[in-house]
């Protein structure tokens, strides 16, 4: 990682530091030698124990304003945290400088070229694979991406001396202060929308606002920057066709592929390359990064050479435990595209398999009655299906509680299992055990704090 000048140390405090993204662009900026200091009054696994590390773990949980002085030079506002938190009053009061962290990453990339990656779904998985094809090209670049990557010790990354900057661009807002969507905030260069399927009901309350979120992203680029569109999605030719004149359309479609016994290939006429990622959506993720690679200068030979090493990242496909005849995957897919992506990906590369999915309704949009029935029929390719949802979470959102038979209704599944909990639910996993079956876990929770990888190993002993 790039050092800043240490002539320019600053004095930053995180409000809500166990973020995902919050917690290690403070250990990125600690790292880069600033003096840094948060809160929060909920930090999870792993934040708690990556901040531990670097000595950023708050020593107590909750807010408290005397925190919070004239000395510190930039106070960073999560999402988690509400308009009225105690210690965002005190910062306004004292006339300090209070930015979101994509005002803040924006701020810091301002004079590089802006690579940002959007779309309902594959954000994460496109971030991670040029990050991985730039890495092994020697190029610095500044990153930000929602998940952990194989090779990279923090998921943020900010330097002095880079002269690109890859993020991945959420449609979330920014903060309780900026109701900005984050992928507004950064300005791209290079923007990429790789899809558009509903989500964030608790913010978008109708899909032609969640939509609209995308035009005015489009709208966000700089001027005579470029728009890496998949023309295949009806809803984002609209939006690339749309676009200002200055803007430069460069679209993609799914990569040509194949499998068999020997592995998962992408293909084109005169090129064929063993591939670690696998499915149909991960074919349209490769193509979307080979654009934007191409417009950073990397040729084609370089590029599959370094693509065809990418193992994904953290919770994306990722293989938990294999034996002889069995394999588990654990995979963020949480909207129904997202599921029904990851469940078809599976359910192809193992025809002669019996493929047990389970999913956990955890966000805002999957625990909410009326949004379900957009997941009819995203489990169908599996063999045995199952829905789990925590009351707990639905107590913490104050949201309704689920009916059962609602929410099977919903699936339009009739031979699914929904379960509320998370005992039962993995005993009637272990049920399903035998040979040449794989499992499916998906979820952007953690299943009740279960431990997935323990299990995993059981499950491939049969």
């Amino acid at each position: 990682m790039g050092n800043f000048a240490q002539s320019f140390i600053m004095r930053i405090h995180f409000i809500a530091i166990g973020g995902a993204v919050m917690h290690n662009l403070a250990i990125a900026l600690h790292k880069n030698g600033h003096d840094v200091s948060g809160s929060d009054d909920e930090i999870f696994e792993p934040s708690a124990s990556d901040l531990d590390r670097y000595g950023l773990l708050p020593p107590e949980k909750g807010w408290y304003p005397g925190k919070i002085s004239t000395d510190i030079d930039t106070v960073i506002l999560g999402m988690h945290a509400r308009n009225d938190n105690p210690e965002l009053m005190k910062a306004q009061d004292l006339g300090l400088t209070v930015k979101s962290f994509p005002e803040y990453l924006y701020n810091q990339a301002r004079n590089k070229k802006r690579v940002v990656i959007g779309g309902s779904h594959g954000k994460t998985t496109i971030t991670s694979m040029i990050m991985h094809v730039l890495k092994s090209c020697n190029k610095k670049f500044d990153y930000m991406v929602g998940s952990k990557v194989d090779g990279f010790d923090t998921m943020v990354n900010l330097s002095e001396d880079s002269e690109i900057a890859v993020f991945e661009g959420d449609e979330y807002l920014s903060s309780a202060l900026d109701r900005r969507p984050k992928f507004h905030v950064y300005k791209a260069d290079i923007a990429v929308i790789n899809g558009i399927s509903w989500d964030h009901i608790n913010v978008f309350p109708d899909f032609n606002t969640y939509l609209e979120q995308f035009r005015v992203f489009a709208d966000t680029i700089s001027e005579n920057g470029k728009l890496v569109y998949f023309s295949d999605d009806a809803l984002v030719n609209n939006i690339a066709e749309g676009a200002r004149e200055d803007i430069i359309r460069l679209p993609y479609s799914v990569h040509g592929y194949f499998q068999n016994r020997k592995g998962f290939f992408a293909a084109t006429h005169n090129r064929v390359q063993k591939m670690e990622i696998f499915g149909e959506h991960n074919m349209q993720n490769l193509s979307a990064a080979l654009a934007v690679c191409r417009e950073l200068g990397i040729n084609e030979d370089v590029f599959y050479h370094a693509a065809g090493s990418f193992k994904g990242s953290c919770k994306r496909l990722e293989l938990l435990s294999r034996g002889e005849t069995c394999a588990v995957y654990l995979d963020f897919a949480h909207a129904p595209s997202k599921v029904k992506a990851s469940v078809d990906a599976v359910a192809e590369r193992y025809p002669r398999h019996r493929l047990v999915a389970c999913l956990e309704l955890h966000t805002y949009s999957s625990l909410n009655e009326d949004f379900l029935r957009n997941y009819k029929n995203s489990l169908d390719e599996a063999d045995s299906s199952f829905v789990y949802y925590n009351p707990h979470a639905l107590e913490v959102k104050r949201m309704k509680m689920l009916d059962k038979e609602k929410v099977k209704h919903s699936f339009g599944n009739d031979n699914l299992i929904v379960i509320n909990d998370s005992d039962e639910l993995f005993y009637k996993i272990k049920e399903e055990t035998g040979p040449d079956t794989v499992y499916l876990f998906m979820s952007s929770g953690d299943f009740n704090g279960y431990d997935l990888v323990s299990f995993a190993r059981d499950l491939i002993r049969y």
